[in-house]
């Protein structure tokens, strides 16, 4: 459990409007397999449901914007907020297994030099979910890069670790992005900088959709908004595709969706249509 001692990792929790989940990614965090004490942070971004409530009843550090102000933001506050030298960042949708922050904590022992640190991250539907035929991958984040530790260009934010002494080095999150690319520009910026980043294969947690979330129509929505952002991230970066092979993609979704009569792919096409609205949208 969390204790009022110096804490061993710090973890940072961002949230918007998502009393229901949270709930549960709290129950699940301070229910930790870890001898050190740790500490929870919840960084509220402007919600207006329950939110409050459920930090309070979880004994959690609560900081709160008013007004939202993007995921990034509240990643920076809580690492500012934390007190161990060892940040781990998820998602306010996540299960983590009794033995996820232990894992995550030992890996960091184990590879000294490096500086930030990610492990697996599996879909778990607790609802009625689309059927696949399984040739496309799951409608949520996902990250599976094998049985064995190994050094990765990219982590996700539902589940990295980060040193503190490197958001030093390297400066805070970009506030200035939209959700999709976030965490990618940062582990990016460190990587140029000589930074190291390490997959923990044993440090795995479960990414949720619960209830009506779980349906088509809402993986749809989401797909579409993560692709608009997602094209919006590859523009500032200056690598995004030409049009037409965004509206070759969309077509290969529509073909995939006809001829394997696969629900998926119809969150497949609207993640490629979000791209591909994105790339025609006067700039």
């Amino acid at each position: 459990m969390p204790a009022s001692l110096p804490a061993a990792v710090s973890v940072v929790v961002p949230t918007h409007n998502r009393a229901d989940y949270l709930a549960v990614t709290l129950d699940s965090l301070n229910a930790q397999e870890l001898d050190d004490p740790y500490e929870l942070i919840v960084v509220d971004d402007g919600s207006s449901d329950g939110t409050a409530g459920v930090a309070e009843h979880a004994r959690v550090t609560y900081i709160r914007h008013e007004q939202p102000r993007g995921a990034n933001a509240a990643r920076n506050e809580g690492a500012k907020a934390a007190e161990s030298d060892l940040i781990a960042f998820v998602d306010d949708d996540i299960f983590a297994p009794p033995g996820w922050l232990r894992a995550m904590a030992e890996g960091a022992v184990a590879h000294p030099d490096a500086e930030a640190f990610g492990g697996p991250i599996r879909a778990r539907f607790d609802g009625p979910a689309p059927r696949s035929c399984g040739r496309e991958s799951p409608p949520i984040t996902t990250l599976d890069l094998g049985d064995q530790d190994r050094e990765a260009e990219l982590v996700w934010s539902a589940n990295m670790l980060v040193r503190a002494s490197a958001l030093e080095r390297v400066g805070y999150f970009d506030e200035s992005l939209p959700t999709g690319g976030d965490e990618e520009e940062w582990l990016r910026r460190l990587r140029e900088k000589g930074g190291k980043v390490v997959y923990l294969a044993h440090a795995g947690l479960e990414h949720r959709r619960a209830g009506d979330d779980a349906r088509l129509r809402s993986l749809m929505r989401s797909a579409y908004h993560r692709g608009r952002n997602m094209r919006a991230y590859d523009r500032r970066r200056g690598v995004e595709p030409p049009l037409t092979k965004e509206l070759t993609v969309l077509a290969g979704c529509g073909w995939h969706t006809l001829r394997r009569a696969c629900p998926q792919g119809l969150i497949m096409g609207a993640h490629s249509a979000g791209r591909t609205i994105e790339a025609v949208r006067p700039r």
